[in-house]
């Protein structure tokens, strides 16, 4: 048990889930697993497979409710990321000295595996499934959990692997204490969530920053000596481990860059020179180049072969809904970027395609700044399209930054709309800024109805 040691949380007794989703499911089997009295509160509905799962694994649950008698009694709990610090549960919890922590927090108690883990306001799913793929590829027995797939907690408790990689966001690292990473990722770090940390910029790199926690010398920290609020933040911290840096800026004689032919170069210590031209990557685009560093760095931490790297590289499909090519109709490119729910994924989106794009952009604002955009706009952008209900601020923020501006009633309108706007060559891009919860379940449902949309054209 490499990552915990036992003194730190209770390993029997009363254990608390809230929050029945994959995460807090996985966290309920692996505790029962290991011997807990396990309970599972959430206060919305359970979905039925969930609710199945319980029953099957004969776990105690409620649904709709959190019933505080049998919550307060607990020894430890594992809380959803969803769940705020500030929640009036959460606050008797700790006002009691219940151990409150994350569900990849619990489980790496239980396991021995390398973890690699990857957080950044951007690219993060991209970057974790791209290092998933490449490691398979290259035949090391490795789990892909954290935000993206399977419950970590599930597969420590079922399926275990040697390596598993991690999507971590800032949610999931606020109730992690004493967990360690092997290889931790900090991709970047944009203003984003800031609802959950008292609208401080300092609260939020914190945050990020818990990732490199309880790192030893013989672990390795990846960061973007690019990204500004990171460059920031470094003096701030002790860094235990061996640091690997990426710029497409600059030169460096360890870590990643790109040189003056366009060759992405990746220098490690004791590990041959790995270089690959950056069009021969699979996933195109500035920010893509960046998340390839990442992966390429891993991958070489990992002593991958450098013909095997290239091979990933170059042959990796990108996942659902992040910059996802839909469909060529008359000449017109459809391009499906539903997963882009701040303002500085939208900005990665323009900056990866030529001018004349026809922008589908809105939904519920968590109280976006689009100043940032607005350059990009002007130079890119020929059309927005407004979808959902928060259309106003789009309105303010680029009413004089383009020719057209229109509300849409449904996405189905959305897409005809933007057919009609569009020429050939043009780029129709899906990429809202905002979370999807007015007219969609989620950002995969408001994806794939953009996806529907453009295939009845």
């Amino acid at each position: 048990m490499r990552n915990i040691a036992h003194t730190y949380y209770p390993q029997s007794g009363r254990l608390v889930i809230l929050g029945a989703g994959e995460s807090g499911v996985g966290a309920a089997i692996l505790g029962k697993d290991k011997g807990f009295d396990v309970f599972v509160s959430d206060m919305g509905v359970i979905a039925d497979s969930y609710q199945a799962q319980l029953e099957e694994e004969g776990i105690v649950f409620e649904s709709g409710q959190h019933t505080e008698e049998l919550i307060l009694n607990a020894a430890i709990v594992v809380k959803s990321p969803g769940i705020p610090e500030r929640a009036p549960l959460i606050k008797k919890l700790r006002s009691l000295n219940i151990p409150v922590i994350s569900e990849i927090e619990f489980a790496a108690q239980y396991t021995d595996a390398k973890l690699i883990c990857i957080t950044g306001s951007n690219g993060k799913s991209t970057t974790t499934m791209l290092t998933y793929y490449m490691l398979q590829k290259a035949g090391i027995n490795v789990g892909l959990a954290g935000n993206i797939g399977k419950s970590f907690a599930l597969q420590v408790a079922r399926s275990p692997f040697d390596t598993y990689v991690l999507e971590i966001s800032s949610f999931m690292l606020d109730d992690m204490y004493h967990f360690r990473a092997d290889i931790a990722v900090i991709l970047n770090i944009t203003a984003d969530h800031l609802d959950r940390y008292e609208y401080k910029m300092e609260n939020y790199v914190n945050s990020k920053f818990r990732m490199i926690q309880n790192q030893r010398a013989e672990d390795y920290f990846i960061y973007c000596v690019d990204d500004e609020e990171t460059v920031k933040a470094l003096p701030r911290f002790q860094i235990q481990a061996q640091q690997l840096p990426m710029s497409q800026l600059q030169v460096l004689t360890v870590g990643a860059y790109v040189d003056e032919n366009n060759n992405l170069k990746i220098n490690i210590p004791n590990r041959d020179e790995f270089e690959m031209n950056i069009e021969e990557l699979s996933l195109q685009g500035k920010h893509n180049v960046y998340n390839n560093m990442a992966s390429g760095l891993i991958a070489k931490v990992q002593e991958l072969r450098n013909q095997s790297m290239k091979e990933s590289m170059g042959s990796y499909v990108n996942i659902s809904h992040r910059l996802e090519h839909v469909a060529l109709i008359g000449g017109v490119n459809y391009i499906n970027d539903s997963k882009a729910t701040n303002v500085n994924s939208v900005w990665y989106a323009l900056e990866s395609f030529s001018p004349n794009i026809v922008l589908l952009l809105g939904g519920v604002d968590k109280g976006n700044d689009y100043e940032m955009l607005r350059d990009l706009v002007r130079q890119k952008v020929k059309a927005i399209i407004c979808i959902g209900k928060d259309t106003s601020r789009i309105h303010d923020a680029f009413e004089d930054e383009v020719d057209v501006i229109v509300n849409s009633s449904s996405m189905e309108d959305a897409v005809n709309m933007a057919s009609h706007l569009a020429s050939k060559g043009d780029t129709v891009l899906l990429s809202p800024a905002c979370a999807s919860f007015d007219w969609f379940k989620n950002y995969e449902e408001r994806g794939d109805k953009f996806k529907e949309a453009v295939m009845a054209l």
